[in-house]
């Protein structure tokens, strides 16, 4: 067997965490202040102190409504999509031991995106649910994808090795993508609508937005960091994890559901947007190595930075024109795919 190489570029993880959080921290003062009208961070530290701390400050009632019920709600809200797919990406290329892997390989995130797109042509109100509709529909239809994923892929092999559940999640994302394809070429009025939101967005989407993705994303946050040493065993096989007590089955299922949760919040209140599930984990294992119980953590934090400054990019690049934020996503991610596809394929081949 060969030995794994532990080389990383931030071997101190201190300085790591530091540098991830200061990246964020940046990244969310920039987002909230660039724009038609520049904001000074100075004035967007005192707004912010004045709503969530309650410091009693004159403010420019213009400039709060800007930063406070347009651009902030927006940083926070691309902040959680990003650290959602981006720690959903992590989980699945430590349980399925490939840095190809995302939540678009076994097919959770097109699961999510017929849920949503199903919501938005019938116009699909649940009332007891009322504006969580949205969310909770493509949450559920990504669960549903993975248990039929895994079902399928059960009675191919009753192992269920990780090869026949990647192939299995090819197979039905490819299936489920023909279904959005075929409600699209029936929509008439909405059309406009779907697509805008299949190519990814957070444009016009304030606080209510926000208080939908906050409770999936914490659910599926704190069960994948919890699941972080099993994780860890499960990288080096699913054998030598059992050997370790870890109960393989269920650890599994339970890390597909958690990133099925998370994927499927993001693209209900986002649309889809690739390659942050690749390209962030990827990045943040090459600088601090393997271990999931700092992976998932500094790339949640990464990926919050991540997208945070692409939907920056896909706002200003072509102003006053706004580019939907999956086509600045892909424009990043596709080179790096490439570059890893290279990269393994010189090192002997890839999974």
């Amino acid at each position: 067997m060969r030995k794994r190489s532990t080389r990383t570029f931030l071997p101190n993880k201190k300085a790591a965490y530091l540098l991830a959080l200061l990246f964020l921290a940046v990244s969310v003062f920039i987002g909230t202040a660039v724009g038609t009208i520049h904001v000074p961070f100075r004035d967007i530290a005192l707004i912010l102190s004045h709503h969530l701390i309650g410091t009693n400050l004159y403010l420019d009632t213009s400039i709060d409504n800007i930063v406070w019920k347009i651009r902030f709600p927006r940083v926070v809200l691309a902040g959680l999509i990003g650290a959602s797919l981006a720690i959903a990406g992590a989980a699945f290329q430590g349980l399925l031991r490939n840095p190809l892997a995302d939540p678009y390989t076994l097919g959770v995130s097109s699961g999510a995106s017929v849920g949503a797109v199903l919501v938005l042509f019938f116009h699909i109100s649940i009332p007891f649910l009322g504006g969580f509709t949205l969310p909770a529909v493509s949450v559920a239809a990504a669960i549903v994808t993975i248990f039929c994923v895994l079902l399928f892929a059960q009675t191919i092999e009753r192992s269920m090795k990780l090869e026949t559940i990647i192939l299995t999640g090819i197979i039905f994302s490819s299936f489920l993508g023909s279904f959005i394809s075929l409600m699209i070429a029936l929509t008439g009025e909405e059309l406009r609508q779907i697509i805008n939101w299949l190519l990814g967005s957070v444009s016009m989407r304030g606080w209510p937005y926000v208080q939908l993705m906050t409770p999936f994303f914490i659910t599926g946050a704190l069960m994948l960091m919890y699941m972080a040493p099993e994780l860890n065993a499960m990288s080096f096989g699913e054998e030598k994890a059992k050997h370790l007590g870890v109960n393989v089955q269920r650890k599994k299922m339970l890390v597909l559901i958690a990133g099925s949760v998370l994927t499927g919040a993001a693209v209900a209140v986002s649309g889809t947007i690739g390659f942050v599930g690749l390209v962030v984990p990827h990045f943040v294992r090459l600088l601090i190595g393997p271990d999931h119980r700092h992976l998932l953590p500094l790339s949640m934090i990464t990926g919050a930075g991540f997208l945070i400054l692409a939907d920056l990019t896909a706002r200003t690049i072509v102003s006053p024109t706004e580019l939907p934020i999956g086509v600045i996503t892909s424009l990043v991610g596709a080179p790096v795919f490439a570059l890893i596809l290279l990269n393994k394929k010189r090192k002997g081949g890839v999974a």
